[in-house]
């Protein structure tokens, strides 16, 4: 992409305004958000029925159409095309930020790539609301969002931010948390951690401790969750590897681009064995 310089207020075309919406509490949207839904000529919805309600709420009489994570793909075109036709759009997920564990990466893309300029909007978001009252150090972090659902990668995920000595911040449901946390206490150790939930609603609640105690009490708590993880010391940066087998060592690297002959060089410099080796041993020879 060539250079780009957007002034988004003295700029008079068309624009994506992203506008985040309340992550619980309604009392969170904030005036701009309101102003900029009411005036655009249409609402990009994650899901329509969700934000049918927002707009009820707010007396928003403003057309939505559908963007998705199944349809972002197709609609990310037609709307570009309706802001070359000189209709604004604000993009909206159905709760929190766009673009952050949700759909809008794809059309954020495809509006600069036309030269056509998108305005943020601050407001809600999860990982930051559950940050900052967390007790833990909250910069640096390190935002991850959710992790794999199947067991083996996420045990991958884990093994390779078990060296980082930024806080760790994670989105996860209610029926994978007991899961990952015992996930999180193998590759981690039995770090402090805080979990948050239902956050900015009626039941918001913080569970502060050690990851095996909050192990004890997850059992049937509900609510999307946000996870604090505090920093690690860094002494697990040469060994992220350990509890994975040389197979998987290498999918790791192909997995982030690698040819496989370079993983399988990387993965022999990581464990300090022959190349010949994990070639026989990948390869199953």
């Amino acid at each position: 992409m060539h250079m780009q310089r957007q002034k988004s207020f003295s700029d008079l075309r068309p624009t994506l305004y992203l506008v985040p919406t309340p992550i619980g509490n309604l009392e969170d949207m904030t005036f701009r958000a309101i102003k900029t839904l009411q005036e655009v000529d249409m609402i990009a919805a994650e899901d329509t029925r969700v934000t049918k309600k927002l707009c009820n709420h707010f007396e928003i009489q403003t057309p939505l159409v559908s963007l998705h994570e199944h349809n972002e793909w197709q609609k990310r075109e037609w709307i570009v095309e309706q802001l070359q036709l000189g209709k604004s759009i604000a993009l909206v997920s159905d709760a929190g930020m766009p673009c952050i564990s949700d759909p809008g990466v794809q059309l954020v893309e495809a509006v600069l790539a036309n030269d056509l300029p998108v305005v943020p909007l601050p407001g809600a978001n999860a990982a930051l609301t559950a940050l900052i009252a967390s007790g833990l150090t909250p910069q640096p972090f390190y935002f991850y969002g959710f992790l794999a659902h199947k067991k083996n990668e996420k045990k991958k995920q884990l093994a390779q931010l078990a060296f980082m000595t930024d806080t760790l911040v994670f989105y996860e449901s209610p029926h994978r948390i007991k899961e990952t946390l015992q996930v999180m206490l193998d590759s981690f150790g039995d770090r402090r951690i805080v979990l948050a939930r239902e956050l900015t609603k009626k039941f918001e609640e913080f569970l502060r401790g050690s990851i095996s105690e909050i192990i004890e009490v997850c059992d049937g708590l509900k609510g999307e969750m946000v996870i604090i993880v505090e920093a690690g010391d860094g002494a697990a940066a040469d060994i992220w590897w350990e509890t994975i087998n040389i197979s998987q060592h290498v999918e790791h690297y192909i997995d982030q681009g690698m040819m496989t002959k370079d993983a399988i060089k990387q993965a022999a410099v990581d464990r300090q064995v022959p190349k010949k080796q994990v070639y026989h041993e990948y390869h199953q020879l």
